[in-house]
């Protein structure tokens, strides 16, 4: 006799087999030229399997049978990224285009993207655009729950591209950036971080490291911030300043800029800023786990893609009288 486990799982195996087989007949044929050009939009719920969104598309004439779609989403892992939220979709097509219109981000109306790097302020603007009130955006920041030892939502707004049910709250769509963010590996690696520094100040200086620097440079950036540190020497990154003053790019900094009075302001204050300057991205976060070796106090940008390092000092004030001359020729514009 098969034992009464051993039986559920030969049968769940058998079920599974079934419905990875592809039957044409239950599709729509594919074709070179769309039969039709009519749209609908369907709404995606959290949490949707392939199988209950095999029949929404089935309901809204987009595929021939919920089935068929279920057959492709057991077979192919790209159905695990579709998004919650709205898709426009073309009618009657073939699954394997259902599919592709999914996962195309030109389909999903009110798409909210968060670029690496991007400011709480302008995911604030992002979520006010969707269609929530300042009032809202507002409450979900002050209310969402910041995983152990954050103190500033600044910084776990994870970069990616965001789609969201019809009726979601900006508290759960808040929530779900910052979940995001703390199911990333690179993220959890610092969200665990045992190191000399805290979790939230590793971060930091990711965030640091994502705003002053190429994505090439993004280690060794992170090396001259910890070799600063170590020697108490004053970061004096330009990027802090330029978040005070909500400014972004090439820009000269003025002596004036490097005076003012805040917490952020590297110039005048020794250490870390309180808590991140931007919402960093994957590579800004591995640079700050896992630095460039090398002993660099300095850096500079003499043009555009060409960034040195140094622990001269000497030898970066003859690099700075370089990029002097380059960004009054425009090199930096």
């Amino acid at each position: 006799m098969i034992p009464a486990l051993l039986f559920i799982l030969l049968f769940t195996f058998t079920a599974r087999a079934l419905h990875i087989r592809y039957s044409p007949a239950l599709d729509f044929p594919k074709r070179a030229v769309l039969t039709t050009d009519k749209e609908i939009t369907v709404d995606i719920p959290s949490g949707a399997t392939g199988l209950a969104i095999g029949k929404l598309l089935f309901n809204a004439q987009v595929v021939k049978s919920s089935t068929a779609y279920f057959q492709l989403a057991v077979s192919d892992k790209r159905s695990e990224k579709v998004a919650p939220g709205s898709h426009r979709l073309t009618l009657k097509i073939p699954v394997t285009l259902a599919l592709d219109q999914l996962l195309d981000p030109a389909r999903i109306p009110n798409l909210i993207k968060i670029t690496e790097g991007a400011w709480k302020s302008d995911i604030t603007a992002a979520l006010e655009r969707y269609g929530f009130s300042k009032l809202q955006v507002s409450a979900a920041f002050d209310h969402v729950t910041l995983p152990t030892g954050f103190t500033q939502v600044e910084g776990l707004l994870f970069p990616a591209q965001y789609s969201f049910a019809k009726g979601a709250s900006a508290t759960q769509v808040v929530a779900e950036m910052i979940g995001r963010f703390q199911i990333d590996p690179n993220a959890k690696e610092i969200l665990n971080y045992k190191g000399a520094y805290p979790p939230e100040e590793i971060l930091t200086i990711a965030s640091i490291v994502q705003a002053e620097a190429d994505t090439k440079d993004f280690p060794k950036v992170a090396r001259v911030i910890f070799n600063r540190l170590k020697i108490f020497m004053p970061l004096q990154m330009d990027s802090t300043v330029h978040y005070i003053k909500k400014v972004r790019g090439q820009i000269f900094l003025s002596t004036t800029s490097t005076l003012l009075k805040s917490p952020y302001n590297t110039y005048q204050r020794y250490g870390l800023p309180p808590s991140p300057i931007g919402n960093p991205g994957t590579l800004a976060m591995v640079a700050a786990l896992h630095p460039a070796t090398g002993d660099w106090l300095y850096f500079i940008t003499l043009a555009p893609g060409d960034t040195r390092f140094t622990r001269s000092h000497d030898q970066f004030l003859s690099w700075k009288l370089i990029y002097e001359k380059n960004r009054r020729a425009g090199l930096f514009k």
